[in-house]
């Protein structure tokens, strides 16, 4: 008992003696504030504004949405011109644009020659020689070592859709090119 009474009594005293001297501190931080003046600036003076009288009788009510009182465009649809084939299934490389495709190789396989685009997804995807590829309608015309071409179809703003030629390269990164 007294062995526990000693220490309790020992680590008491070194604890005691550990304590730090904050007079100092504490003399300092009271000068601050003692000689720190605090300038806040006072609001400034607004003028008040008239009120303004809503007279619904010659205006529309401000909750509803206002008509489009403008005349709609209509434009003569031209005929035999360029169209793409709307009915077709869509495939795999239609759901990217051009320039989120980057052309990183090509391979033979069976007579039948391949090509590799890395989408900014992250997935790999391959195609052929006639494979459709792109938002454009476009299509690989031809598949080289160092480059694909492909075709698409852009629209002419008049109806019709022009034909584009378009050439991805090893290369070739994101928006160079104009692979867009």
């Amino acid at each position: 008992m007294r062995s526990k009474l000693w220490v309790v009594i020992t680590a008491t005293g070194l604890l005691s003696a550990c304590s730090p001297k904050l007079d100092d501190l504490s003399a300092y931080t009271a000068q601050i504030k003692q000689n720190t003046r605090v300038q806040v600036e006072p609001y400034p003076e607004f003028s008040s504004q008239p009120a303004f009288a809503y007279e619904e009788a010659d205006r529309r009510s401000p909750f509803v949405r206002p008509t489009d009182r403008s005349e709609p465009l209509v434009t003569q649809a031209q005929t035999n011109c360029l169209q793409p084939d709307y009915d077709r299934r869509k495939e795999t490389l239609e759901q990217y644009g051009l320039d989120a495709l980057i052309y990183t190789g090509s391979f033979k396989s069976r007579g039948t020659q391949w090509v590799l685009f890395k989408a900014t997804d992250g997935s790999l995807l391959k195609a052929k020689r006639g494979s459709r590829i792109g938002l454009f309608y476009g299509k690989i015309k031809k598949i080289g070592r160092e480059e694909v071409k492909i075709e698409q179809l852009l629209p002419d703003g008049a109806g019709c859709w022009q034909r584009e030629e378009t050439t991805l390269t090893l290369a070739t990164t994101v928006g160079e090119n104009n692979n867009v």
